[in-house]
């Protein structure tokens, strides 16, 4: 699902003319990773690169590739080598002038210092060739067509050169870049500071004096410090608080499309844990597809803020196939495949990321791709510790679908809630029947906890690992006491 792209302001930080003095406070959902773009890999951190490290290039609100520290470039005849103009003029936090040599010592030092991240986005680069103080030209293996798109992360920031030899590999604990702002201190799990930087290339358009990033995990309490004038901005909100937000005259949501994403990976080829069925079998990784209902997850988890979709690009992106259509949920041909692929009953392990929303999608899907019994049967007592999820929402969800993982961007101006959190399940002893119906397909945003599904025994497990069962057999139907 594509995450929603939305902030929350304080009303007093939306004025036109915000005086130089003012200090901007911002929340974050995490605290970010190392800040050095050659070993930094958090989302987060990308929010404070972007106050502290320019880039080659960078994209605008349209989603459109624009230069930032480049001026312009141009491909070779075989696009096998690319020349980047450069801006005059820039200079680094520490006074120093950002040129083609600056570029080519931050690519290099991306391309072969031990643990880069940013090595495999660019390995296509073979050579960095200073051309004048103002030119370099990339040259490559192979033609590469998204090479400038990942210019514009953090493989495209240029770091101080002097900084990089003086601090060695304890660069990101003081990172010296050629941002709008200069990083001041930080201290773990509390606060980041930076402060404007006067000899930024575009400093007529930094209208604070400092910037301060406070991580907060928890959403609520989050919230609660935006209302209360404790911070000024919130760079992500989960949808669920939307209806909040707007209806406090304080506060503003802005939203629009993005081009991040979450997304399932599964090991097909990497060690012991690839020798599954998922890992080994196309058919049941296209049966576990046809298990989930995006929309349904849409509405149930994301307020239906989002727009399902068989892409991991929005629709005003050019690269959106207008022609490609997102295939149905088919819990019938799951089942067939799974039967062809002699797995009626395989186990699925998802790990997800701990954080509220994510713990949410992975338990809808838990429950979508958990097979029901083929015939009624007589409800059970629980086991110690069993769990599903149960969830509301605001409006009902549209007609089911299912993808392959990505799905495109957020939409502002959505007024619907929803929540999805675990609840106790399971029948009691009474030994009422539980009158099941393994082919129903979901048609409300409750539906999660009736839709039948292709795949037994999914788990889910969080940073701890953790993971929950359904006694086989018994279903919330209606019909048992507990629901």
């Amino acid at each position: 699902m594509r995450p929603l792209a939305a902030a929350a302001l304080a009303a007093a930080m939306l004025l036109a003319n915000a005086a130089p003095a003012q200090t901007l406070r911002i929340g974050l959902r995490e605290d970010p990773d190392v800040l050095d773009p050659t070993l930094a890999r958090t989302y987060v951190g990308r929010i404070v690169f972007a106050s502290l490290c320019d880039k080659l290039f960078d994209i605008d609100e349209q989603l459109r590739i624009v230069p930032q520290l480049a001026t312009g470039h141009e491909w070779s005849a075989d696009s096998r080598a690319l020349t980047i103009r450069l801006r005059p003029g820039v200079r680094f936090h520490d006074g120093e002038a950002m040129d083609a040599e600056a570029v080519k010592a931050s690519l290099d030092r991306h391309l072969t210092l031990q643990g880069s991240f940013r090595r495999s986005e660019i390995n296509v680069v073979q050579s960095v060739v200073v051309v004048d103080p103002l030119t370099v030209r990339l040259e490559l293996s192979v033609p590469f067509a998204p090479l400038i798109a990942q210019l514009t992360d953090r493989a495209g920031m240029v770091m101080s050169p002097k900084a990089l030899r003086e601090a060695g590999a304890q660069f990101g604990s003081r990172p010296v870049c050629a941002g709008p702002f200069r990083f001041v201190e930080r201290v773990a799990q509390d606060r980041i500071v930076l402060e404007r930087f006067e000899g930024y290339w575009d400093r007529a358009n930094i209208h604070v004096e400092r910037v301060v990033f406070q991580p907060i995990q928890d959403t609520t309490v989050l919230l609660a410090n935006l209302q209360a004038g404790q911070l000024d901005l919130v760079e992500r909100v989960n949808p669920t608080d939307g209806a909040a937000i707007r209806r406090d005259r304080r506060l503003r949501l802005v939203g629009g499309d993005e081009l991040g994403y979450n997304g399932i990976t599964i090991n097909v080829g990497n060690g012991e844990r690839a020798r599954s069925p998922l890992g080994q079998s196309a058919k049941v990784r296209e049966a576990l597809e046809l298990s989930i209902d995006r929309e349904v997850i849409n509405q149930v988890v994301y307020a239906g803020e989002f727009v399902a979709s068989a892409q991991w690009v929005p629709p005003n992106s050019p690269f959106f196939l207008k022609d490609l259509p997102m295939p149905a949920r088919d819990v019938a041909r799951a089942r067939r495949l799974l039967a062809e692929a002699g797995t009626p009953n395989p186990v699925v392990n998802l790990m997800i990321p701990n954080n509220p929303d994510l713990r949410q999608v992975g338990e809808v899907i838990q429950s979508m791709a958990r097979r029901p019994p083929s015939s009624p049967r007589r409800c059970r007592p629980p086991r110690a510790g069993t769990s599903r999820p149960s969830s509301s929402a605001g409006r009902a969800a549209a007609t089911p679908t299912a993808t392959s993982i990505p799905s495109p961007p957020a939409r502002a101006g959505r007024t619907t809630a929803a929540t999805a959190t675990p609840r106790s399940t399971g029948c009691s002893t009474r030994r009422a029947p539980c009158p099941t119906r393994p082919s129903a397909s979901p048609s409300t945003a409750r539906s999660p906890r009736s839709t039948s599904s292709a795949t037994a025994g999914a788990s889910t497990s969080g940073t701890a690992r953790t993971s929950s069962r359904i006694p086989r057999g018994c279903r919330a139907c209606g019909s048992c006491p507990t629901g």
